[in-house]
């Protein structure tokens, strides 16, 4: 994909080609392309410190998405925090399924775009660390700004959804920002994984694959999905790496 245009063009042509059997899809992917959109906006913007790195990150990022919904349509193979969430009750309200895209997105596919987009040794240079954190931050603006919008095309939702709107809204920052500070430190763990080898790396996508997942769980059990949010926190923090009983044993 070329960019920003690129992936437009992509989630366009699935929204396109989306078969009704899975138009409960639609809610998340049309979510996402808008919130995209205004990403691309904000990098011909001059919004980011790096816009060439943001851009290449949202390409990659997006790439996970787009190969996990491709996969549960032809019958491949899903990351099982996706595959929960394209298996929920079809008749669940918009803000559900786009809740549950958003957990799956940003809590297992989030870390992996960004260790895919900064090189092992770049987490050597502090000062280029600062500017994609501070750039990785900046995101949470790009999404605040859109929530009002989101939430007014949500159409039917739950009357305590409606009522808890202004919550919604003024839940939303800490929300990104606390996913955003979760994911960072999951990127650091994934990383640290990487310079150990393929094996621990799997071994430590496996261990968020499972967080994440029950994070979607948590969301499909029935209730006010924006009080539960509120009580158990948004993303997943993956735990320090188990010692190695090999060393142990050294």
């Amino acid at each position: 994909m070329d960019g920003v245009a690129g992936v437009l063009a992509a989630m366009d042509t699935r929204l396109d080609e989306l078969p009704a059997a899975h138009a409960g899809w639609e809610a998340f992917l049309a979510t996402y392309r808008r919130t995209t959109a205004a990403v691309g906006e904000a990098v011909r913007g001059g919004f980011f410190e790096d816009g060439a790195w943001v851009e290449r990150w949202d390409v990659v990022f997006a790439r996970h998405y787009l190969d996990a919904h491709d996969a549960a349509l032809s019958g491949g193979e899903v990351p099982r925090p996706w595959r929960l969430a394209f298996d929920a009750d079809p008749a669940l309200p918009a803000l559900r399924r786009v809740l549950l895209g958003i957990n799956a997105h940003v809590n297992f596919d989030l870390p992996q775009a960004l260790v895919g987009v900064i090189d092992a040794a770049d987490f050597d240079d502090p000062a280029l660390m600062a500017r994609r954190r501070r750039d990785h931050e900046r995101i949470d603006a790009v999404l605040a700004a859109r929530v009002g919008a989101e939430n007014q095309r949500m159409g039917r939702v739950p009357p305590t959804d409606r009522i808890l709107a202004p919550l919604n809204r003024l839940a939303s920052r800490r929300f990104l920002r606390e996913a955003r500070r979760k994911v960072w430190h999951n990127t650091h763990e994934l990383h640290a994984a990487r310079l150990e080898g393929p094996d621990a790396y799997r071994t430590r996508l496996g261990e968020l694959s499972l967080l994440s997942a029950a994070r979607i769980a948590d969301l499909l059990e029935p209730g006010q999905v924006l009080l539960r949010l509120a009580v158990v926190g948004f993303g997943v923090t993956l735990p320090p790496p188990a010692p190695d009983p090999g060393r142990l044993g050294a």
